[in-house]
């Protein structure tokens, strides 16, 4: 049987929609120090990350935004450093993501 490239795409999409917060205020997680990823988040890859650190402030809101599903988004990201990585960070995770995001917040557009 052949999978459909565009149901795959809005069923992807549908997912991470059903993920978000309703508001980036809600996004109230550290803004410094080490965080641990439960491992249904972090499954590969480094699990206790620095945020004082920048690549691994990035690599958390990277694994994070892929693979958080709403409870962790609002626990483990911070609005701010959303705000502030966005520029950059759009262009390291999957498109799906990021477009899902800048539909969801226009704030975070370019």
């Amino acid at each position: 049987m052949h999978n459909d490239p565009d149901s795959v795409a809005s069923l992807l999409r549908a997912r991470y929609r059903r993920r978000l917060p309703s508001r980036l205020a809600e996004l109230t997680g550290p803004e410094r120090g080490r965080v641990e990823l439960p491992l249904h988040i972090a499954w590969s890859g480094l699990r206790t990350l620095d945020l004082d650190l920048s690549r691994q402030r990035m690599s958390l809101y990277r694994t994070v935004l892929a693979e958080g599903m709403r409870d962790g988004l609002c626990r483990f990201l911070n609005r701010d450093i959303l705000l502030e990585l966005w520029p950059v960070i759009h262009r390291l995770i999957g498109r799906t993501v990021k477009d899902v995001w800048e539909e969801a917040f226009p704030e975070l557009r370019p």
